[in-house]
């Protein structure tokens, strides 16, 4: 479907109200010495239609009923995972910031209520550059939020969005994502640190390459000892379709085929290697475990 920037905007204004808004809450996990915590960059307000127009209508709403999910107005968290070793400060991703949704770009009050400053974070990495994740990058000045981080992307992710043709070649509705994304970079392209798949970034985090929700999307392997947890930013992206039916595609991926093929790579590993997992837009702060259930799986957080 035919999803912009303006069409996010009017949903945030016009759309119908749902019965609740999301719990804005944080969750936290140990991993060995290390902490993975969430902190909430709000939420956004999408119509249903920009994840549910491709899938079969009759099937899905079962499933909605099931999840009490509304098929027309969507209210998905905002997560932003914080890792702490004693070390490194960790923040995967920045957030909306001021422009995208009124209702998003929180992350520096949620840091402040962590005790947390700015400048206590000692490094940025991306899951991929959508505006829900980059655009929170620069303050009002046009100058990095955090200012004292080293600044890491994947290099397809990096490569995708710098290439001048991808802001004709993604489509008149996306465009102003890729706009914004690559002035964003602008701003770091002297001092951001580029990695591929399968590389240890930092130790105790390994890239793991999961395409399709952008053409460089990456999530992340945090592993101490016998405890290990995986970041997946929006490589699953909700906690109902996107577990019941991993198959299905979703309208909120750029390549929904090869996303769908990710996702159930994802929920392999996960249960296989029972893993935590840490998820962009999962509900209550974002961490839980994906199980087995019958021909999907289910999300149960904490």
């Amino acid at each position: 479907m035919s999803f912009s920037r303006r069409r996010f905007l009017q949903a945030t204004t016009v759309a119908p109200l749902v019965s609740a808004f999301p719990t804005l809450s944080k969750a936290e996990v140990s991993i060995g010495s290390a902490t993975l915590t969430t902190i909430s960059d709000g939420y956004l307000t999408l119509p249903g239609s920009f994840l549910f127009a491709p899938m079969p209508q009759d099937d899905l709403a079962p499933i909605l009923a099931e999840y009490g999910v509304s098929s027309e107005t969507l209210l998905p968290e905002c997560n932003l995972t914080l890792y702490r070793d004693g070390k490194n400060t960790v923040l995967f991703d920045v957030g909306s910031g001021a422009d995208f949704m009124p209702s998003a770009g929180t992350v520096l009050d949620s840091l402040d209520a962590a005790g947390l400053a700015p400048e206590d974070i000692t490094h940025v990495v991306f899951t991929h550059a959508h505006p829900d994740h980059i655009w929170g990058l620069l303050d009002e000045f046009d100058e990095p939020v955090f200012y004292n981080a080293t600044y890491m992307m994947g290099r397809a992710e990096w490569d995708y969005w710098w290439n001048p043709e991808t802001v004709s070649d993604i489509g008149e509705a996306r465009a102003a994502f890729a706009v914004g994304a690559k002035r964003r970079m602008a701003a770091i392209e002297d001092s951001v640190q580029l990695f591929d798949a399968d590389q240890e970034i930092l130790p105790g985090i390994a890239s793991v390459a999961t395409p399709g929700h952008t053409p460089g999307h990456m999530s992340f392997e945090i592993r101490q000892g016998n405890s290990a947890a995986m970041i997946a930013g929006d490589a699953i992206g909700n906690h109902h379709v996107a577990f019941r039916k991993p198959s299905w595609l979703s309208g909120s991926d750029q390549n929904a085929e090869l996303a769908a093929t990710t996702r159930q790579m994802l929920f392999d590993r996960l249960t296989h290697e029972d893993l935590s997992l840490v998820g962009f837009h999962l509900p209550n702060g974002g961490i839980g475990r994906a199980v087995a259930d019958g021909d999907g799986y289910r999300f149960i957080e904490g």
